[in-house]
């Protein structure tokens, strides 16, 4: 799997303070929570787990411990959480002749407390490394750091003291820094086991993924990412429905478009609001669909007069890649995601997220009583060119212009509906004989829409066993939220070739929460 950054320097973005104010305005309550360490561990092998890891309690108090130079322990706090960690420390035996120096890591599963930073060697700056130097020339005191952190485990390495003293420690605690408290969510009944651990799960996943806007991951990068929110948005519809933060985030977006109109792929916040210069052609297309869903989900009609403009300006610059014939041709300067894989052919998953999206634009113009008949001629065309060439009837499948077939274009096209359900349903049939068990696809973000898929064009349980199986087998592998990536014949796999920089808490695996919802519960009732 390969994604390049993108440098875009020279783009000028326009800021609108009257949106920026409105983002400003929806900004969450922080919810402080303190959290006290559970149990001290020890890292044990356990070939069920991922990297054959997993932590092990230990009898021993933390309070009834005297540590020296190269001892180690760890704290478990029992689940994932995301906040500021601190520590008592004290000094016991002869005066304190020099400094303590310590090393603390904090990982969100144990795999990663078996690899050391310096093996690290990947493409991602090692700054994302959870893993702190500190030197304390005075004992006792509360060392509290002030970086936030996404953790479950702590390791603490006594680097040196000196021999004529020993360190304690103390109430370990670390305080949240989250939007939303899941322990305040009345959850739905779930009348499945294996449902109701993954819908968990993925709760805990959101809920670590919401501070003061969606975080694509708390670990990293901590930023609001267009695809990711698109995802994060419709589970919290279903959950802790905090219409608000999406509204910051629509603003947020619509705020900082650059000169030309399009919207960034994501935005920082901190230590000011500011877009990046990385432009993705699907992203830029789903700020259309998170304002669709969000006025069918909240039924708000300021914020739509308010940001159609907006979406308009997104829909108008990518219909400038449809041809006469109604066939996309993307550029390489404004890529399609899709996933992160690049070794499969993306045009006619582009071609597909763009009917998808002018669907949408469409009802969302219809609802202001704009003109559609334009969009309306163009969407025919790109759905005549859908059925009439890039379907391969025979193969019974949707082929790329370099005649490939691949999972994603069938899915895509499922999901933009080019054919009816029952058209679909064969689709999806002759997808899952060629693609399934599937392979290179490491991410919950396109297992989400391979799912959805299946659930729309009425492939119920082979959509309920993909759930049990992608999902379920993180937890079964040590998961306390779901991941950035996972490939279930490589669970160790890594995009970065280290567990110390992947994410194991990440929003585009939350939907679980969505899809058990709207496909399983609400089909129930």
């Amino acid at each position: 799997m390969s994604f390049q950054f993108q440098l875009n320097r020279e783009v000028k973005f326009n800021h609108d303070k009257s949106l920026l104010d409105k983002a400003k305005e929806n900004t969450p309550k922080t919810i402080n929570r303190e959290i006290h360490f559970k149990s001290l561990g020890k890292l044990v092998e356990d070939n069920t787990k991922l990297e054959n890891t997993t932590i092990e309690p230990c009898s021993d108090l933390l309070e009834e411990q005297q540590y020296n130079k190269d001892d180690t322990f760890i704290l478990d706090f029992g689940n994932h959480y995301v906040g500021h960690f601190s520590i008592a420390i004290n000094s016991v035996g002869s005066p304190m002749d020099s400094p303590l120096y310590i090393r603390l890591r904090f990982a969100e599963i144990a795999a990663e407390l078996s690899h050391e930073s310096e093996e690290y060697d990947g493409w991602l700056a090692k700054g994302w490394i959870q893993e702190e130097f500190v030197h304390l020339d005075e004992l006792p005191t509360v060392l509290s750091l002030p970086r936030r952190y996404a953790f479950r485990y702590v390791e603490i390495k006594i680097l040196d003291t000196s021999p004529k003293w020993s360190a304690t420690f103390s109430d370990a605690k670390l305080k949240t820094a989250l939007s939303v408290d899941e322990n305040n969510l009345e959850l739905p009944e779930i009348n499945d086991l294996e449902l109701e651990k993954i819908y968990h799960v993925a709760i805990k996943t959101l809920a670590d993924c919401m501070s003061d806007v969606f975080e694509d991951g708390p670990k990293r990068d901590r930023r609001l990412w267009l695809g990711d929110l698109r995802l994060q948005a419709l589970s919290n519809y279903k959950s802790f429905k905090q219409n608000d933060l999406v509204k910051r985030c629509l603003y947020l977006f619509a705020g900082m478009a650059s000169s030309d109109g399009r919207i960034s792929a994501n935005v920082f916040t901190k230590p000011k609001v500011n877009p990046d210069d990385t432009f993705l052609f699907d992203y830029s297309l789903f700020f259309i669909s998170v304002l669709h869903d969000f006025i069918k989900n909240d039924g708000e009609s300021n914020i739509l007069e308010e940001l159609y403009p907006i979406a308009k300006k997104q829909m108008d610059y990518s219909l400038k890649f449809v041809g006469e014939n109604g066939q996309i041709e993307c550029s390489d300067d404004y890529p399609v995601f899709i996933d992160w894989s690049n070794e499969f052919s993306k045009d006619v998953c582009a071609q597909a997220v763009i009917i998808y999206t002018l669907k949408q634009f469409i009802y969302l113009a219809n609802k202001l009583g704009q003109e559609t008949q334009n969009y309306q001629s163009i969407l025919d065309k790109l759905e005549t060119y859908s059925k009439n060439v890039l379907f391969n009837s025979e193969k019974n499948m949707f082929q790329c212009q370099n005649g490939e077939f691949n999972i994603a274009s069938q899915v895509w096209m499922v999901l933009a509906k080019v054919f009816t359900k029952e058209i679909n349903n064969s689709i999806m049939d002759t997808a899952y004989d060629k693609f399934f068990p599937i392979t290179g696809i490491a991410t919950p973000y396109m297992y989400h829409h391979i799912t959805e898929a299946l659930f729309i064009s009425g492939h119920y349980e082979r959509a309920i066993a993909l759930l049990k199986s992608y999902w379920g087998k993180m937890i079964n592998l040590g998961a306390d939220t779901f991941w950035e990536a996972f490939d279930p014949d490589q669970p160790d796999y890594s995009p970065y070739g280290s567990p110390i920089i992947s994410s194991y808490c990440h929003a585009w695996s939350c939907t679980p929460i969505y899809l058990i919802n709207k496909y399983v519960l609400e089909s129930e009732e």
